[in-house]
């Protein structure tokens, strides 16, 4: 039997998901999911919606319900769910209260299997209480890790009877391998709640289920280190600011020539206002993709121009940044390369040989070392530590997709301000 598609309508405003449910079940979706953050925001008046809207589709109340497992599994069976979601770590007899629910309600459950209750022992326990199906699931938060695997899956399916099945970073691509291990529902979250063509991509992973042959997707996938820069290349920064939580931004650094997108790690050098020969010899320490992050103080005069920016076209590095000034700004813009500065001005200094090279340097509020890595566009620049470059790259592709969704909900009639309900998310005063 061809395993069955379910959405993940993940969303906290109802008209919105309700949206995506029409165009995703026109298009053939199974199973809609009334996602737990639309279930905390809406309640239960999501799940009713959906059944009204629904009749006959298969409706997932994801209420990760982990106590008083009879009376929150009643409500969900009351207001239309056909299965409630109860989790893994909740208690046996939490379970099992949940699983009497369901026989007087006509319903199903399934337990979710998710981090560190993501062991063969508590799925084959859980299996035992009655309940109908088993989720594995890929947490949101571990996604943006770049950990994607579907080796607990298949040990799951390899081991119980149940129907399992997976959630967590879904795509056309991706979902292949899903079907080769065994899953018998596909829950599908962003790669098609954040499409701008909802039709088109439940379209294309029915055709990876059926074909079992990937269906390349540009969006909705996510990196580990080695595609961090196609990722950070893809992405603005203001998506990485917003994934930064509004950190990150090297206040009064502009571009110096526009259009161009800067993405690489920091090759640092601190110097002196117009002493510009620590910021040349770094261009021979740096390697090809790396950016020259220079803090001269955030004074004048130049510590680069012209011919710097020469040496740095030919040993192909991506970008320079400065906390003080540049001058040959005309020529530079004819090599279109990337740089970055604070100011510009005709006047240079003098090559007296202080500062160092790779050494931290702090640039505003924010401290950049050697390796971090640096983002520049038409807004300015931004820098992530290399630490955590995977996740906030990740989490910028993911604001990425949702402004793609929110902007065609533009384009479709309606403005930011109704779609995303502002005024419902107002403080009280």
């Amino acid at each position: 039997m061809e395993p069955l598609l379910q959405v993940a309508l993940d969303f906290v405003d109802l008209p919105r998901a309700l949206k995506v449910a029409r165009e995703a079940v026109a298009a053939g979706v199974d199973i809609l999911e009334a996602g737990t953050p639309l279930i905390k925001s809406c309640g239960l008046q999501a799940v009713r919606a959906l059944r009204q809207q629904f009749p006959g589709t298969k409706i997932v109340a994801d209420m990760k319900i982990m106590d008083t497992g009879r009376l929150e599994a009643e409500i969900a069976f009351k207001s239309g769910a056909d299965i409630v979601v109860v989790v893994a770590a909740a208690s046996d007899a939490t379970i099992r209260e949940a699983v009497e629910a369901s026989r007087n309600y006509g319903g199903q459950v399934m337990v979710d299997l998710m981090e560190e209750s993501a062991r063969l022992e508590r799925a084959l326990s859980v299996a035992a209480l009655g309940v109908h199906y088993l989720g594995v699931h890929i947490p949101i938060d571990q996604q943006m890790t770049g950990k994607i695997s579907f080796a607990f899956l298949r040990e799951v399916v390899s081991n119980v009877s149940l129907p399992v099945a997976v959630a967590g970073g879904l795509n056309s691509e991706n979902v292949v391998e899903a079907v080769k291990n065994g899953a018998s529902i596909l829950i599908v979250g962003g790669a098609i709640t954040k499409a701008t063509g909802v039709a088109s991509s439940v379209a294309s992973i029915k055709q990876a289920i059926t074909s079992g042959i990937p269906v390349k997707t540009p969006l909705y996938w996510r990196a580990g280190l080695e595609k961090v820069r196609e990722v950070l290349t893809m992405v603005s920064t203001a998506n990485i600011s917003d994934a930064l939580h509004r950190r990150g931004w090297l206040q009064d650094i502009n571009p110096v020539v526009p259009g161009v997108k800067m993405v690489g790690q920091a090759v640092t050098v601190r110097t002196y206002p117009g002493d510009w020969a620590k910021p040349v010899q770094a261009v021979e320490f740096s390697q090809p993709g790396q950016v020259i992050v220079i803090d001269a103080g955030g004074l004048p005069p130049a510590v680069w121009g012209e011919l710097a920016t020469h040496s740095c076209v030919t040993r192909k590095l991506s970008g320079v940044v400065i906390n003080g000034a540049i001058r040959d700004v005309e020529e530079i813009r004819k090599m279109n390369f990337p740089a970055f500065a604070r100011i510009i001005t005709p006047q240079a200094g003098e090559p007296k040989g202080l500062g160092e090279i790779n050494i931290p340097v702090r640039i505003g509020n924010q401290e950049i070392f050697p390796g971090d890595w640096l983002v520049g566009d038409n807004d300015g620049v931004v820098v992530i530590s290399q630490q955590n470059v995977v996740e906030v790259a990740n989490r910028a592709a993911d604001v990425l997709e949702k402004e793609n969704r929110l902007r065609q909900e533009i384009k479709d009639g309606g403005t930011l301000s109704s779609i995303t309900e502002l005024l419902k998310w107002e403080k009280p005063r």
